[in-house]
């Protein structure tokens, strides 16, 4: 519940409607066992609250214009009721959590042991013999001195390449291993290993003399480790970006598609930058915009009734049968009844959306004027832009809030999201349209708070091991709790392009007039 300057009220009528639902459930008839036929568990609300209820469990209802002059305004602490879906999710999150969170560990742990090793080695091979061995050393003089700054100048473009490439910040967990990186470090591992096994039995075992000989060997080996990371450049960055497959994806509940160009990729890694596009592509997921159709469905199928005239004793096919006769005798009349609801939704959604747009435009003129008195007043009666915000937000609240469960999208907006973006756009001088924007169409996810989305981990299903790289059919499905994404790989195809010279002297035209023409 909302109080703006004691008189203005924003009544919560979801939590209405859920109390009334409430009262009817106790009315009604029990089970025999003495049970109710529903359960819910109950959490205090949290302080982003939406600013209504989500209203998709209950039957669609034509609103009375007046309806928030009617509505008792109800104030303290609400309470929203989760399922036992939402349970099982966040129990399993939990579980998940552990287990990624040693496996990014373990990990980082090897990457950050063999990168010790790998820039301790060269100046391990060049320090060893004068700690041993120093008397017995050839003086090296000049030659080893420039070798000494070629050294340090490569390990330090090495260490800013390996952090660059190596060590960036993770941006999702994967299923599988990075099959090219696993290989580079086991190349790496085993390169060193051998570097070390050669040092051991040539140098440190005969306890070689030649100190500049030692050093050049150590350059060998920082050289090497160069070559090695231009490698890994190659096959992590530079393979993927020519362009050498269409992915189509497709969300499974609204059938809302976009298409993808992708080169040679895992098909895991091709399935993370499908999630990174989905949330910045796709419309925020809305399932309150589809309980409309199964609500007409359930409706149609309550309106038919089947007598038994035979007794108890007849077949209950035969009951079936009987109803699927009469909803198809009833389909033709279904057409009509769906023009008129979606007709009437289109009338009440422009209606509102227009009283919206005005409701606006008139607290914007205000805040406008306040602004030219402001600058006549004292500096301590300014107001911040968030006092602004509180002080308009009174006169818009009502048609926004009607607005909004009108158009299904009560449970994206939150009161302190809206003030936020209220209070922001007067920062920045923005429009009233520019403010009405975000909430007269659906934005892409990464538009709302991260307590909105409805996926936060998926699951990626294929036919084929996830580490094998794209090919021309394959189709695999990312999935979560709510929907799924099911991808299509096309290859790109195989483009032959000609060329066909035209000579300019042939651009000549001949102008053939008619008698009967007015030219």
């Amino acid at each position: 519940m909302l109080c703006v300057n004691s008189s203005t009220y924003i009544s919560f009528s979801g939590y209405i409607h859920s109390v009334e639902r409430t009262r009817e459930r106790h009315k009604s008839p029990r089970s025999k066992d003495g049970r109710g036929s529903e359960k819910s568990v109950t959490i205090q609300a949290p302080t982003g609250e939406p600013l209504l209820a989500n209203d998709s469990t209950r039957t669609e209802e034509v609103q009375d214009d007046n309806w928030g002059e009617t509505t008792t305004a109800i104030t303290g602490t609400s309470e929203h009721s989760i399922s036992q879906e939402d349970i099982a999710r966040i129990s399993k999150d939990m579980e998940d959590s552990v287990g990624l969170d040693c496996k990014r560990y373990l990990g980082l742990t090897i990457t950050s042991f063999l990168g010790l090793l790998v820039f301790l080695t060269p100046i391990a091979f060049i320090l060893l013999p004068p700690i041993l061995w120093r008397d017995e050393l050839e003086p090296c003089g000049t030659i080893c001195e420039g070798l000494f700054i070629s050294v340090a100048f490569k390990l330090l473009i090495l260490l800013i390449g390996t952090w660059a490439l190596f060590f960036r910040k993770r941006r999702a967990d994967m299923p599988r291993v990075f099959v090219f990186r696993a290989l580079l470090l086991v190349l790496i591992f085993l390169f060193v290993v051998s570097y070390w096994l050669f040092y051991g039995v040539r140098i440190l075992d005969s306890r070689d003399r030649n100190y500049q000989g030692i050093v050049q060997y150590a350059v060998s080996l920082v050289d090497a480790l160069l070559f090695i990371h231009y490698l890994a450049i190659v096959l992590l960055e530079l393979r993927q970006l020519q362009p050498m497959f269409t992915l189509q994806v497709v969300r499974s509940t609204d059938g809302e598609s976009r298409f993808y160009s992708l080169g040679h990729l895992s098909i895991q890694r091709a399935a993370l930058v499908v999630l990174e596009n989905y949330y910045k592509d796709f419309t925020i997921y809305n399932p309150n915009l589809l309980t409309a159709s199964k609500f007409r469905a359930a409706k149609h199928m309550a309106g038919l009734k089947v007598y038994n005239v035979d007794g108890p004793s007849n077949n209950a096919t035969g009951q079936s049968r009987a109803m699927i006769a009469a909803a198809a005798r009833r389909r033709d009349s279904s057409h009509n009844e769906l023009y008129y609801e979606e007709a009437e939704h289109e009338r009440r959604v422009k209606k509102r959306k227009a009283r919206l747009v005005v409701a606006v435009e008139e607290a914007f003129i205000h805040i406008q004027r306040l602004q030219a008195e402001e600058q006549q007043k004292a500096p301590g009666e300014v107001m911040d832009p968030r006092e602004a915000a509180q002080a308009i937000f009174p006169s818009m609240a009502r048609a926004l809030q009607k607005y909004l469960r009108t158009t299904r999208q009560q449970h994206y907006h939150s009161m302190e999201s809206i003030l936020q973006h209220l209070a922001f756009c007067i920062t920045n001088g923005m429009t009233p349209k520019a403010f009405l924007e975000r909430y007269l169409s659906a934005g892409p996810t990464v538009q709302y708070d991260k307590d909105r989305w409805l996926s936060t981990q998926w699951r990626l299903i294929s036919d084929e091991a996830v580490t094998n790289g794209l090919r021309d059919g394959i189709v695999f499905v990312l999935k979560c709790l709510d929907f799924s994404l099911v991808v299509n790989v096309k290859k790109i195809p195989f483009i032959v392009l000609s060329e066909e010279f035209i000579d300019p002297k042939s651009h000549k035209f001949v102008l053939r007039l008619q008698s009967e023409t007015s030219v």
